[in-house]
């Protein structure tokens, strides 16, 4: 066992092109750590519909060159498979540990195999790569990016020509061809041949941004802005100079990429302690409102100043965001389809039914948003927005940011906020409270326990209230194909439990919906809301065995 281990360490070192993976490996077999090697070999980085991700560092387990030169080679020939021999694949890349060496062997890859590459200029917001696509008749696209992962994770998202990510078969099809890949030796890349993009992508990006904002509309909210160390900073601000809002105050210590991510735990606003130096500038600048993006800005997260809460300002949910930018584009007239994943909240559906729109539900993921028929405006609760899917076909932090400037400079025109806008709709369908119980494990084997525990003996009530329904969401539905996932309909609630698609994490989303008769029965109505979650965290926590 221990040989077959140094020798598959051996194979694997002798066709590394890192000379920094090969050194880590070399220390490692030259240490005999069989235990380290192990961990690194049990196996192959598996390609799935987020494709590729994980922690950076040599061996089949791990993202480094030598893995995605297989997966740009097998990307290659599932397209030419389909036909697609000759068409350009677009690549972006983000700021990240190695994100600009992966984005330069899937080109070189890409040219050897005989399709047309084009690398986009610099580090950009994945919402570039995703508009180029179809802004440039790509057949797919491929961004080198971990998103809001820990610093020491990259990733590997692949897109195809309709401009939104894969989806089964695709990824089962794609995963086929990778482990198809021979010797390292046998995949040809070229030295160059592949084209490197001019700032006119960004351009033509940054002048479809202007659509989403209605013409004549105020554009006076001040904002201060975060970057999360990651891409946003240069294309949020010029968006926002053109569209003429006034220039956001920059949180300094963030807004210049870096992949060490030195300010934060992990460089996600939803995480605890992310967003306190946005806090901190806030208070010195006093905007009316926060807008930070994650380090790929395609997500988007919104502060509003509430001397309610500690240090005056407060992070609006997912969720609340999302229900704001519906009931502005509703008020702006908008015609189609809102959708939004499971695990979102409800109220859009009710939004949408008032209005006499359209509405579908998903699984969740923009693959799944991005593909719905006659689709106006989709969001997901952990801080996605799709408000111009005739431009980007995926979830894009920078179009978001302007809707919700737009939103907020409409209702400080009329001596408002967004916190009242919210009142309004919570008056209009009953408070709509949520909140997400996220366990984030070692051991992936804690996640399945969980899941196979409440699938054995699913709870019967939560916080009191009764549970009327379970699904098996693996066993699909009549609207939604099979997931990983179990939804409990309880008495003016919703509980949904599936383990990350992305991160070691158990999430279980919580919904519940209080009725409001009258502005004075607010506050009541919240602090319900906030027990019954607390109660239902309680219980679920339990019932998981976590």
């Amino acid at each position: 066992m221990q040989h077959d281990l140094i020798a598959q360490a051996s194979t694997w070192l002798a066709e590394d092109p890192d000379p920094e993976t090969r050194d880590e490996l070399a220390a490692l077999i030259e240490a005999g750590d069989t235990q380290e090697l192990a961990v690194r070999f049990a196996g192959t980085l598996q390609f799935g519909t987020a494709g590729l991700r994980g922690e950076l560092g040599a061996g089949p387990m791990r993202m480094n060159r030598s893995v995605v030169i297989r997966a740009a080679a097998g990307l290659a020939a599932y397209l030419k498979a389909q036909g697609q021999e000759g068409g350009l694949v677009v690549i972006g890349y983000d700021a990240r540990y190695k994100s600009a060496d992966f984005a330069r062997d899937t080109a070189a890859v890409m040219t050897g195999a005989g399709l047309r590459a084009a690398v986009l200029p610099r580090p950009l917001p994945t919402p570039v790569l995703a508009y180029a696509i179809r802004h440039l008749g790509a057949v797919a696209g491929v961004e080198v990016t971990a998103s809001h992962n820990p610093p020491r994770d990259n990733g590997y998202k692949v897109y195809l020509g309709d401009g939104s990510q894969i989806v089964p078969p695709a990824d089962a099809e794609i995963a086929a061809a990778i482990a198809a890949v021979g010797p390292l030796d046998g995949v040809v890349r070229p030295e160059d041949g592949w084209e490197t993009l001019g700032e006119e992508v960004l351009d033509a990006y940054l002048a479809r941004t202007d659509a989403v904002l209605s013409a004549g509309s105020p554009r006076t909210a001040r904002t201060v802005y975060t970057a999360m160390h990651g891409v946003g900073t240069s294309v949020l601000t010029a968006a926002f100079e053109r569209a003429g809002f006034p220039e956001p105050v920059l949180v300094a210590e963030q807004a210049e990429p870096d992949p060490a991510f030195p300010t934060v735990a992990f460089p996600n606003p939803e995480e605890p302690g992310a967003m306190d130096l946005a806090f901190a500038t806030a208070r010195r600048a006093a905007p009316d409102l926060i807008i930070a993006n994650d380090p790929d800005a395609d997500r988007c997260a919104v502060a509003v100043p509430d001397p309610s809460v500690e240090g005056g300002w407060r992070m609006l949910r997912g969720d609340e965001v999302g229900a704001l930018l519906a009931a502005h584009l509703v008020e702006r007239g908008a015609t189609g389809v809102f959708a939004e994943s499971i695990v979102s909240s409800s109220l859009l559906g009710r939004i949408a039914e008032k209005a006499g729109l359209g509405y579908e539900e998903t699984l969740t993921g923009f693959k799944w948003i991005a593909r719905v028929d006659g689709l106006r405006y989709g969001y997901e609760e952990a801080l996605g927005y799709c408000v111009d899917p005739e431009g980007v076909r995926d979830k894009d932090g920078i179009t978001a940011a302007l809707l919700v400037a737009e939103l907020a400079s409409v209702l400080k025109e009329q001596g408002r906020t967004l916190l009242d806008l919210l009142d309004d709709l919570a008056l209009a369908h009953g408070l709509h409270a949520t909140d997400q119980l996220s366990v984030r494990v070692e051991d992936l084997s804690v996640i399945a326990d969980a899941m196979a525990r409440l699938r054995e003996q699913p709870p019967t009530a939560l916080a009191g209230l009764a549970v009327t329904s379970a699904e098996d969401l693996s066993r699909g539905t009549d609207k939604l194909p099979p997931t990983d996932g179990l939804r409990y309909r309880l008495e003016g609630a919703r509980v949904i439990v599936r383990p990350s698609g992305t991160e070691p994490k158990l999430k279980c989303y919580l919904e519940v919906v209080v009725p409001v008769a009258a502005p004075a029965g607010l506050p009541a109505a919240r602090a319900r809301g906030a027990e019954l979650l607390a109660g239902i965290k309680r219980d679920l926590a339990a019932a998981a065995g976590i």
